[in-house]
């Protein structure tokens, strides 16, 4: 006989998961429903990406919210703090035994007798049963945190594993009408239009280790990729938007969480020369330009006569990489002595990291420079190198 866990027996959070992937109209949902206290006190109905998904969001006075896709259940929230279309706020003790809305991240693990997993650096979470509690926090500042009590903003309840899923952020004012629909579906330009301006405005921002925007189409035409995309990052929700052409199929429009947007299969790009205008043609020939690189350590670059240099480097907890424009001593020293003497400058670089102030590369990398001079000196070497990451060799081998 199997005993039951904590969370089965001093939380009611087995009523949200039992009704996951279900229906309005079924059992489990229903009594959800009645969790919640009843009737709704408001239902939110809006079309979500292309192909087209119906979300359907049941909103409580209780401060509980069940969320439909396509008539099925993918997740319920209890929401601690006001949140935009909610009529309210929960007493979590009600829902979680022995805790309160002020709960930190350790209170809800001592409660619930969980281990806590993490789905990047700011969503903790536990499964429970066939689903998963993501805890939502935020500090006063907007910046998040865990560890202070009064920072629990909810718990979003989920099928999928929270980094390949987000049902609370679908209605951001940012970047939810950016799609354009046309009588075949999306509108390709006019939604490539709207995502520009979008770019220009800083409202997202396009990465660019994919195909740009402004590639997108040409690429598509050349008829030399199977699936062009474009994604891009919206700076409030923080979700990704996935603007796809296909070879033989409609375009579609997705948004995805930065997991599931990572694991999307993308073929290399072709060579400029044989899609691109001859006024894109030169326009590349004058951007940096991939040289050489050793994976997991360096690459190089260059534009015009300058070489752009980028090596990894790791202070404890993460690993940056910090990008310099290698000077004369430099140079020589690459001429002379080739790969290993750029194997020997990236070991200098890990020694003594850019991202420490008394580093000597900290005022050269120009990855923080960047920014006060207007160029974009990241974005133009990622694009330089987008053919030779170790996520575009991931993407081709599943493509």
């Amino acid at each position: 006989m199997t005993v039951p866990q904590r969370w089965e027996t001093h939380s009611l959070l087995p009523v949200l998961v039992d009704a996951l992937s279900l229906t309005e109209a079924d059992e489990e949902v229903q009594r959800l429903v009645e969790a919640f206290g009843g009737e709704p006190a408001s239902v939110a109905e809006h079309d979500l990406g292309e192909p087209v998904t119906r979300v359907r969001k049941l909103r409580f006075s209780s401060g509980g919210e069940i969320v439909l896709y396509d008539g099925a259940v993918v997740g319920a929230i209890l929401h601690v703090k006001p949140a935009p279309g909610c009529p309210g706020v929960v007493d979590l003790g009600q829902w979680i035994a022995g805790v309160t809305n002020a709960a930190t991240l350790d209170d809800l693990k001592a409660a619930l007798e969980l281990p806590v997993r993490f789905a990047g650096f700011s969503s903790p979470y536990v499964a429970v049963g066939h689903g998963y509690a993501r805890f939502r926090f935020a500090r006063r500042d907007g910046s998040g945190g865990w560890k202070d009590p009064g920072n629990l903003t909810g718990i979003v309840v989920t099928g999928k594993t929270p980094g390949l899923t987000m049902i609370d952020g679908d209605e951001c004012p940012r970047c939810s009408d950016l799609l354009v629909r046309g009588e075949g579906g999306v509108d390709v330009d006019a939604t490539i239009g709207r995502l520009e301006v979008a770019v220009s405005s800083r409202a997202i921002e396009e990465d660019a280790h994919w195909a740009s925007l402004g590639d997108l189409t040409a690429i598509h035409a050349s008829g030399l990729m199977e699936r062009a995309e474009s994604q891009l990052r919206c700076r409030t929700c923080r979700r990704i938007i996935c603007l796809t052409l296909y070879r033989d199929g409609p375009a579609t429009f997705g948004y995805h969480v930065l997991d599931d947007a990572m694991r999307r299969p993308m073929e290399s790009i072709p060579p400029v020369e044989q899609w691109g205008s001859a006024e894109r043609i030169a326009m590349a020939q004058a951007a940096m330009q991939y040289v050489d690189h050793e994976p997991g350590s360096w690459f190089l670059a260059r534009q015009g006569d300058t070489l752009y240099f980028d090596a990894r480097y790791s202070l404890g907890v993460a690993d940056d990489s910090a990008l310099i424009a290698l000077n004369g001593e430099e140079r020589e020293g690459y001429r002379t002595g080739g790969r290993s003497y750029l194997a020997e400058l990236a070991k200098r670089m890990q020694a003594k990291p850019a991202g420490r102030r008394g580093s000597p590369y900290y005022s050269r990398d120009l990855s923080r420079r960047g920014g006060e001079s207007g160029r974009d000196y990241r974005g133009e070497f990622t694009a330089a190198i987008k053919n030779h990451t170790w996520r575009a060799e991931q993407r081709a081998r599943r493509t």
